[in-house]
């Protein structure tokens, strides 16, 4: 396909240089000329709530960039219940496994209304084998998706469930602590925070009272982050 044909079917290079996050993603260091060499369309692509973007043991041929919302990596313990290892935010990369294996590791699943980038993995092969700055950045990326999972398992598996819930809420809205952030269901707060959905929900409503949550709509939130912190940091 021809690059004027390739504009038309997809929004791919312009979207790529004009993109207001390409500061934080995988194609952070491409230069202008860089934008010629694609091949395959980068699919802009928008998830409801609850939508799949790949399933565990899916073929692996393409990486996600996340433009906008957050999105849950799922495994399953063999009594079938749910764990949720990692969430992907603004700027992350979902399925760096696909650049390694031929299928995906985990479920991953749009916890809130979610835009992301699909590249395909051919596209990522052969920009990582012509161009050094895209294979730095992939290590980048990589290692910050370790960094996150050892900090996810860390922060929201140790202490009480008020001090778990109160990490996971800071988490949520540190890159617009002025903002309400989107909360999701009780059973994913629950698979998240290894608790109960009674203590899930029983916990919000003692943070509402307390002042550490203002709901402002249905699952809308504002975190006071100073008081998330005193209790986050609780003895």
């Amino acid at each position: 396909m021809k690059p004027p044909e390739i504009n038309n079917a997809w929004k791919g290079a312009a979207a790529c240089r004009s993109c207001g996050i390409r500061h934080l993603v995988l194609f952070a260091d491409l230069r202008e000329e860089d934008f010629d060499q694609f091949h395959s369309p980068i699919e802009e692509i928008h998830f409801d709530a609850g939508g799949q973007l790949y399933g565990l043991d899916d073929p692996a041929d393409a990486v996600y960039t996340i433009r906008q919302g957050l999105v849950k990596l799922v495994q399953y313990q063999p009594d079938g219940a749910q764990r949720i290892v990692r969430l992907v935010r603004l700027g992350g990369v979902a399925g760096l496994e696909a650049l390694l294996r031929p299928t995906y590791e985990h479920m991953a699943i749009a916890l809130q209304p979610v835009e992301v980038c699909r590249i395909p993995v051919s596209e990522v092969r052969r920009l990582q084998a012509t161009n050094p700055r895209v294979h730095y950045k992939l290590m980048e990326k990589w290692h910050e998706a370790l960094t996150t999972a050892d900090g996810f398992l860390t922060g929201l598996s140790t202490g009480s469930a008020r001090q778990r819930l109160a990490r996971l809420l800071l988490l949520l809205s540190e890159e617009k602590p002025e903002e309400p952030i989107r909360l999701f269901t009780r059973e994913d707060l629950g698979s998240m925070l290894a608790v109960t959905l009674e203590t899930a929900s029983r916990t919000i409503s003692d943070f509402k009272r307390l002042g550490a949550l203002h709901e402002t709509s249905p699952n809308r939130m504002i975190c006071d982050r100073d008081k998330l912190s005193a209790i986050a940091t609780a003895a």
